[in-house]
């Protein structure tokens, strides 16, 4: 059976308060366990930059979609992990988000000089994430040309962060709240 990506995107689930009361999660492991939407959402999102040469994916559920979209694309990944789940040498970013402080790191050999990137998650909210991860890819050579997301959660301005922080990089988000 195929699916469309509006189809796909009807499969997110919404748990109010989780992590924490006031957090309206959105849960996508439906959208992973059907293979049809699965793969058109990877599909779309690879469509973004046709010129990336490197897919990087922010831990945990940013790296489900940016490594299929990797291997779709044939680029190469690169994860961008939470502190000291990396084994060589790294660079490292704090950030807020919409429920705390965390940090992420990515290592300092992870591109070539100049290496277009596509980055990737999966819910851009508050944009602290990205910003960071922003960061840490220029800090490690590589330039952010696009940024690919599931789902926007429009309210929390994420995406107004994003643009003052880097007005030069191109935000698609397949579902905007």
């Amino acid at each position: 059976m195929r699916v469309n990506v509006d189809d796909a995107l009807q499969l997110i689930r919404f748990i109010p308060g989780y992590p924490q009361p006031g957090v309206l999660f959105q849960d996508i492991t439906p959208v992973l366990a059907n293979a049809d939407a699965f793969k058109a959402v990877v599909n779309a999102m690879a469509k973004v930059d046709p010129e990336s040469t490197v897919i990087a994916g922010i831990e945990a559920r940013g790296f489900i979609f940016a490594s299929a979209i990797a291997i779709a694309k044939n680029c190469g990944f690169v994860p961008i992990r939470k502190k000291g789940k990396l084994p060589h040498q790294t660079f490292s970013q704090q950030y807020g988000l919409e429920y705390g402080v965390d940090e992420i790191e990515i290592h300092i050999d992870a591109f070539a000089p100049g290496s277009r990137v596509l980055l990737v998650d999966d819910v851009l909210a508050t944009g602290g994430t990205l910003v960071a991860a922003i960061d840490l890819v220029r800090r490690a050579g590589g330039v952010v040309t696009d940024i690919a997301v599931l789902s926007e959660i429009g309210i929390l301005g994420g995406r107004a962060r994003i643009q003052e922080h880097s007005p030069e990089i191109r935000i698609h988000a397949l579902k905007s709240d």
